[in-house]
């Protein structure tokens, strides 16, 4: 069954709107991030929420318009004073009046003679923007609107302000917002009648206007009616889809496996290292739940190196010892690179055999590895989301492994787990996450914690200092490679210079390390080939290189024992989460380990705080809660980027208190009407597709 026909306007190509020409459309599908995706449409547009209004009602005369206020004025226009030929940096001025006095409307940059075609002398324009004062005279600079008498009605009145992107103005994105409200239908509703009356919410399509063609400011408030409705809309669709995943994978029972044989106790063994009390719970956890008849669907949260891999490894090799294989997925080639050369000496110590797969293998050694995964050979298989690929097949797929959850689309998930006849799901992270973020992200995963750091693990000594100490932090940098052979990373924001933002990229920074460090300084970035990023990543561990200058593309799962110093550039522009992931990839070994945060002056309130927790703790659950204190939700889990079920419409700090609501609501729903059959339940499928959940409708059709 196909989407209903009556939800086509929500799925438009922004394209098919007028004035939407090729640049336009190219702009918007990077505002939307909608470039591999085949396109923005209409629903990109209406996800897409106003910051604020600017209200233009303020009707006045001259004389009663105020300094520094936004006024709309009717007003005669009497002259214009073009800026002398050749003096770009004088303006064109246009004299205009109404009966209460006189005003000077102030143009830079008047090419082609725009200005007088827009204002003709003699005619009455409706004019708005904000009153300043020059000379002892009132007037406005670049006004926003200048309309004619008969189109004064096009002038929005309460105009929403959105967040843009390089190219796009407000005016563009506001008329064609406008456009997109017009043509969605008003659809059955959804929500229970009880709780709408008991809210004083209005209809979807009702709030979609409120919100994009808002009548005074409090229309688009994040407190108001129409976002509340909307916030509990977006919850209520993603728990939804999170509780049919799970109950999915609980009603297809699982099986009850034999764990025989010692080779957990010979791992164990070969470890040169005890396991630590919350890794032997963990293991003990997931043991029980593999022997049970349901299937595992299990979130193990341990802080940067806590040790998660070893507690996945003893999973996997429980589940070699049932006679099943087992998959771990990495977000990254180089991540996937890692676990592999972590696993397979360990693997190979005990008899079973780990094959690695990756999108950049040469084609003998995939085919190899295919060989041994569908025939059997292959106990345990690492590789990215490459594992999901028709082409592999598996002899018996047992458990799925998923490193870093948040990178990974709920789609992939269940891909690889639909590779496996009635596999079980272990999701790793390494981002401490708020219970209200687990319920938000992963429904209700049973979860094993991992609190303790393995012995041996240094404290990270961590401080911050201003940009303007950088000639020193180098000199001690190269006082450190030089008398303890120390290897140091160098984090930066952004890969190449933007116009945009001030930040010193990986790039330039690389090349004013490599002055003071010659080829001992390496540079890796996410817009590198895998190979090229695998190369010096390997020349690094290799300790040919000293210094590693990186974007985020280090953040996680990186382990290099030797590099004990951690150089953060623009700390403030990151998230604290963000920061002590990083942070992570050094105290990994038995040296002392230190973190170096430096910033940009000056610093403001939250930036600060964020550096003073960072200086204060090491406790990853600590930091994640304040993180979400301080920036909400959707940044902690990078859901921005990922694909992962972030949220457009939600506020966390606002809207937090409708996710246990739609939590509970979406548990009675489908208690009550498990096929979301009849018109109530057609209703919840629109709502599905709307909010792009069409993953929840195939699991309710296939259930």
């Amino acid at each position: 069954m196909s989407r209903p026909d009556m939800l086509n306007p929500f799925f438009t190509s922004l394209r098919s709107f007028k004035g939407v020409g090729p640049r336009l459309n190219s702009i918007l599908d990077r505002l939307f991030m909608a470039g591999e995706s085949g396109g923005a449409q209409a629903v990109d547009l209406l996800m897409h929420m106003p910051e604020r209004a600017i209200d233009r009602r303020k009707q006045v005369n001259i004389a009663q318009a105020e300094i520094g206020e936004i006024c709309t004025l009717k007003l005669h226009i009497d002259r214009h004073i073009p800026a002398p030929r050749g003096r770009r940096s004088i303006p064109h001025r246009i004299e205009a009046h109404d009966e209460s006095g006189e005003i000077s409307l102030i143009f830079f940059g008047n090419n082609g003679g725009w200005v007088e075609r827009m204002a003709p002398v003699g005619e009455i324009r409706h004019v708005s923007g904000e009153v300043a004062i020059f000379n002892g005279k009132k007037q406005i600079v670049h006004p926003d609107y200048v309309v004619e008498e008969d189109k004064f009605s096009t002038m929005p009145l309460v105009e929403p302000i959105y967040p843009l992107t390089h190219g796009l103005s407000h005016k563009v994105l506001n008329q064609l917002s406008k456009r997109i409200v017009e043509t969605i239908p008003d659809l059955d509703e959804w929500i229970d009648n009880k709780r709408i009356k008991a809210n004083n919410w209005p209809s979807f399509k009702k709030a979609m206007e409120l919100v994009h063609n808002p009548e005074n400011p409090d229309d688009l408030s994040v407190t108001g009616p129409a976002r509340m409705r909307l916030a509990y809309d977006e919850y209520l669709a993603g728990q939804l889809t999170l509780q049919l995943i799970r109950s999915q994978m609980v009603v297809e029972k699982g099986i009850a496996r034999q764990i025989d044989g010692d080779l957990s106790e010979k791992l164990l063994a070969n470890l040169p290292y005890e396991l630590t009390g919350g890794q032997k719970t963990a293991i003990d956890e997931i043991e029980q739940d593999l022997k049970s008849g349901d299937r595992m669907a299990r979130l193990l949260q341990g802080d940067v190196g806590s040790g998660k891999t070893i507690v996945a490894l003893m999973a996997m090799v429980s589940c070699a010892q049932s006679g099943a294989q087992s998959a771990l997925m990495a977000p990254t080639e180089l991540l996937a690179n890692q676990h592999f050369a972590t696993l397979k000496p360990l693997c190979d110590s005990i008899g079973l055999n780990v094959v690695l797969v990756t999108g950049k293998m040469r084609a003998a050694a995939r085919r190899e590895a295919l060989e041994k995964i569908t025939s059997g050979d292959a106990d345990i298989i690492v590789g990215t989301h490459a594992l999901f690929q028709t082409d592999i097949s598996f002899f018996d797929l047992g458990l799925s492994v998923v490193d870093e959850q948040h990178r990974f689309g709920v789609h992939q998930r269940l891909a690889l787990s639909k590779k496996g006849q009635k596999s079980d799901l272990l999701v790793m992270t390494a981002t401490p996450i708020p219970r209200t973020l687990i319920l938000t992200h992963f429904g209700d995963m049973a979860i094993s914690l991992l609190q303790e750091k393995p012995a041996g693990r240094q404290p990270i000594d961590t401080a911050a200092l201003p940009f303007s100490s950088y000639g020193r932090v180098v000199q001690r940098l190269k006082n450190r490679i030089v008398d303890d052979d120390a290897q140091a990373y160098w984090v930066c924001p952004l890969v190449e210079e933007s116009e945009l933002v001030e930040l010193v990229s990986a790039i330039d920074r690389h090349g004013e390390l490599a002055k003071e460090f010659g080829n001992r300084v390496g540079l890796i970035h996410g817009r590198m080939k895998p190979a090229q990023k695998q190369q010096i990543m390997q020349d690094f561990i290799n300790g040919e290189l000293s210094v590693l200058v990186a974007t985020t593309v280090i953040e996680v799962g990186v382990d290099v024992p030797n590099a004990t110093i951690m150089i953060i550039e623009h700390a403030e522009r990151f998230g604290l989460s963000q920061l002590h992931q990083l942070r992570g990839r050094v105290g990994r070994g038995a040296k002392s380990s230190s973190c170096l945060l430096m910033y940009k002056e000056p610093l403001g309130e939250i930036a600060a705080a964020r550096l003073d927790i960072l200086k204060e703790t090491e406790d990853g659950f600590k930091i994640a809660e304040q993180d979400l204190k301080l920036r909400g939700s959707g940044d902690l889990l990078g859901t921005r980027q990922s694909g992962m079920p972030g949220y457009r419409l939600v506020i966390p700090d606002v809207h937090q208190h409708l996710l246990e609501i739609a939590h509970n609501d979406a548990r009675d729903i489908l208690q009550n009407n498990p096929g979301l059959t009849g018109p109530h339940g057609e209703a919840l499928r629109n709502m599905l597709y709307i909010f792009r959940r069409d993953l929840a409708i195939e699991l309710i059709r296939s259930g």
